[in-house]
């Protein structure tokens, strides 16, 4: 059971639109700014005669030419200013800590070539012995960061920068990041998952998602309420005993609403992949082409078989939908659908597997009631 998107998210947060805000505002200023001093350059190019001679054919010409200066300027300016500028903001708000040594180290050593490569190139004749040094500069730090991002593992590995985080890490890939759903953590079972040591990279929490967590641990709906606090007490053994690292992170996702939203495009942009219970999340992450790790899939390829004709001790907690049924729940949340079970909610029953329902969804399991030798509440 997950929280409507206005109980996860609530309404845009005023940071993020105050950032939309300041973000359009200084934009259109440098769109204004980028028009007016692209016409006064054309203006000035066109004007470089002797006005006395001039027509108003040419007068004409250069009013439309400091337009069209105008408006390639209002439109061009964003693409070398504010869309550069914030798109390094947000690779460099979402680099790890090993990318950002890698770009270091690969930064370092470009610039260290083209220092040295521009000795030479400062000989060659005229503007070539001025320009070449900074263009081939340039070009190396590019491709020293590149390669060093692309080649990261290896390198870092070969100069002895990345090693086992202990015993609890072992040698897995730091790179490989995995997005906790709120679904998964209040599930239970990536605990007991991560615990086995399959998992590899680190187990990312997003903030927004321990908040969505929070919320729900503090619902005043009784059963709301302890999922939400079955989802803390998750986090907290993942900490403590699983062998993969676990961040709790404070990236927010601007332009998005609701928790779903918000960790799909935080995949997109971190290139993670998604651990999650969520059918509906599973689905529109797919749709993105984003590689996620359901573990209700994973828990119908390992699970232990449950066969028609078996019977399984169950608490029925509720009643179902349909008149006389009573619910309960197998110690992996899989729901068990009781005939006749509706006077039996509240006690602990034998139950003869009837059926079993197998969906990417979860499985869910029917079944009756066996006959007690005592009156329920008298055992």
């Amino acid at each position: 059971m997950r929280a409507s998107p206005a109980n996860r998210a609530g309404s845009l947060p005023f940071r993020a639109v105050v950032w939309q805000v300041t973000h359009l505002n200084v934009e259109i200023v440098l769109r204004f700014i980028g028009g007016i001093l692209a016409g006064t350059t054309v203006f000035q190019v066109l004007t470089n005669t002797d006005l006395s001679r001039w027509s108003s054919f040419d007068v004409g010409m250069v009013y439309g030419g400091c337009s069209l200066g105008f408006l390639i300027g209002y439109l061009a300016i964003p693409y070398v200013t504010t869309r550069p500028f914030f798109w390094l903001r947000n690779r460099m708000f979402h680099a790890t800590a090993s990318d950002v040594i890698a770009a270091g180290i690969g930064l370092a050593f470009g610039l260290l070539s083209g220092a040295l490569l521009s000795v030479p190139l400062s000989f060659l004749p005229s503007e070539y012995g001025r320009v070449l040094p900074l263009i081939s500069t340039a070009v190396l730090a590019y491709f020293g960061i590149a390669t060093m991002l692309t080649h990261k593992q290896g390198i870092l590995t070969a100069m002895g920068l990345t090693g086992a985080r202990g015993n609890r890490s072992g040698n897995r890939p730091e790179s490989r990041r995995l997005l906790l759903d709120s679904s998964a953590i209040i599930d239970g079972r990536i605990a007991d998952i991560a615990r086995t040591g399959f998992l590899g990279g680190t187990l990312v929490v997003p903030r927004f998602v321990l908040e969505e967590i929070q919320h729900i641990a503090d619902s005043p709906d009784s059963i709301r309420r302890n999922r939400g606090r079955r989802g803390l007490e998750v986090l907290s053994d993942l900490q403590k005993e699983s062998t993969s690292p676990v961040e709790i992170s404070d990236v927010d996702v601007d332009r998005a609403v609701g928790v779903d939203a918000k960790l799909v495009r935080l995949a997109q942009t971190l290139g993670c992949s998604i651990i999650t219970t969520d059918y509906n999340l599973n689905g529109v992450a797919q749709l993105q082409g984003i590689e996620v790790l359901n573990v209700n899939l994973l828990a119908n390829a390992v699970r232990s078989v449950i066969l028609q004709g078996e019977e399984v001790a169950i608490q029925l907690i509720q009643e179902g939908k349909e008149p006389s049924q009573g619910v309960g729940y197998l110690e992996d949340g899989t729901m068990v659908v009781v005939e006749n079970g509706r006077s039996a909610v509240g006690h602990t029953v034998d139950v003869l597997v009837t059926k079993v329902l197998q969906t990417a969804a979860g499985r869910m399991i029917f079944g009756r009631m066996k006959p007690s030798p005592l009156p329920l509440g008298e055992g």
